[in-house]
């Protein structure tokens, strides 16, 4: 059998080869680097930095007792120096190549393959090496954040094994789920910025710590009091600043959608703090300094899943709940159950991401987060369970995962110091110095 040959009209065909050099020409074409997005992504990634070291270690290194600062300081440099490493190693590679829905490849371990002009999908408008060293910023703030919750009392040996086994087991793969092509990507939710990979995470892993090591020797009985709040008050006012480049860098560049999150993260931070403060007046007779920067501590991590998907009202509101639930989180929650949170890392973290997680549910917006990224008020009161659904799937895994980690550190090495130690501080005992 001879099949006819059928001749296409002559104009198309003279279109046709007219269009083969240009259609060859954008096959080959690379992404176009935009010198205005990566100025802004060095921008934030330093900015992202700067929150943990100098702003974290200043923030928790206030609030601890004297006798254990250098301790408290030295966990948050040490941090940043052990995940920068094992994210040039693997991290990076595990969180954001391509692998399967659960974790990612090999790709990039040991950074093979990056070049000058490598790009990341997910940042297509500036250079790879810009990207991971953003992310890399988020990888070590999260386990940074863990030490608030048994600051004082974990070995700092115990502390060094446990932030590297937790940053590959739980950070890399929860970073993969939501942002680098994971199962909750897929499924749908909402995190602009980190409030369920960063902050449920850490607050969670914060609280199984707390559980884990039990409470400080003298809790409820000797004065732990902040031995200087000056620092703490530096410390949150860096984690203010940096937080700009934390949410406004999540938009992966100088975009319309940076300048909405600078904008939320700013009215939902000053409405956390004062409901915050409001709340504790009312309750206790006075506002504290140590209020108001952890009410602004609550806002600021309430507003970061949301803070590419709502308006300025949103914002306000996410603000204002999230005050009052980490206030009673970190005061009446805190006594109620009898744990050791030391400087409220789930009173915070856990509860403000939780918090902020759901409420993106219900104040998302299309017009600002983009095509079918909305929530209760615009129509989608779906999303809301959705929220809640990979907010219960991250703390289920880092929860059973955290403990296992403690357990087979603690019959190792043990997880935590003596109690003549305890007492002495750690300053001496760990690292032979003191602030005299």
């Amino acid at each position: 059998m001879k099949f006819k040959s059928i001749a296409a009209p002559a104009g198309l065909g003279a279109a046709a080869v007219l269009l083969l050099p240009a259609l060859a020409l954008a096959a080959d074409e690379k992404p176009k680097l935009d010198t205005g997005d990566t100025a802004w992504m060095l921008t934030s990634t330093a900015l992202v930095l700067m929150m943990t070291i100098p702003g974290l270690a200043l923030f928790y290194g206030g609030m601890v007792r004297k006798k254990n600062v250098l301790a408290t300081v030295m966990q948050s440099f040490a941090i940043t120096c052990l995940i920068s490493v094992l994210w040039l190693i693997v991290g990076y590679s595990l969180a954001f190549t391509p692998g399967s829905t659960i974790v990612g490849g090999l790709g990039r371990v040991f950074m093979a393959g990056l070049g000058l002009d490598s790009v990341h999908d997910l940042a297509k408008t500036i250079p790879e090496t810009v990207f991971l060293c953003f992310q890399l910023t988020f990888a070590i703030i999260t386990p940074a954040l863990i030490a608030g919750a048994f600051a004082e009392r974990m070995k700092f040996s115990a502390m060094m094994w446990f932030m590297a086994v937790w940053s590959l087991v739980v950070y890399a793969p929860i970073a993969h789920w939501v942002w680098g092509g994971g199962f909750l990507g897929d499924w749908g939710v909402l995190d602009f910025a980190g409030g369920t990979v960063v902050h449920i995470n850490a607050g969670v892993a914060g609280l199984v710590c707390a559980l884990v090591l039990g409470k400080r020797k003298g809790f409820g009985t000797e004065n732990m009091a902040p031995h200087n709040l000056v620092y703490s008050v530096i410390g949150a006012s860096l984690l203010w600043v940096g937080w700009f480049g934390f949410n406004a860098g999540s938009a992966a560049g100088a975009s319309t959608n940076a300048g909405m999150a600078m904008a939320v993260t700013q009215f939902a931070t000053a409405a956390a703090a004062l409901a915050w403060m409001f709340a504790e007046w009312v309750t206790r007779g006075k506002p504290s300094v140590l209020g108001i920067i952890s009410g602004a501590v609550a806002g600021l991590v309430a507003i970061t899943p949301a803070s590419g998907f709502v308006n300025p009202m949103g914002a306000l509101a996410i603000g204002i709940v999230a005050g009052l639930v980490c206030f009673w989180g970190a005061t009446g929650l805190k006594h109620m159950m009898g744990y050791d949170d030391s400087l409220d890392a789930f009173g915070v973290h856990g509860l403000g991401g939780f918090v902020g997680a759901i409420l993106t549910g219900v104040f998302a917006i299309e017009a600002i987060g983009g095509e079918g990224k909305k929530g209760w008020i615009d129509g989608n009161a779906g999303q809301v369970l959705t929220q809640l659904w990979g907010s219960l799937v991250c703390i289920a895994w880092c929860a059973v995962a955290t403990f296992i980690i403690l357990k087979v550190i603690d019959a190792l090495i043990g997880l935590r110091v003596t109690t003549e130690e305890e007492i002495e501080g750690l300053d001496i005992n760990l690292h032979g110095e003191t602030v005299h």
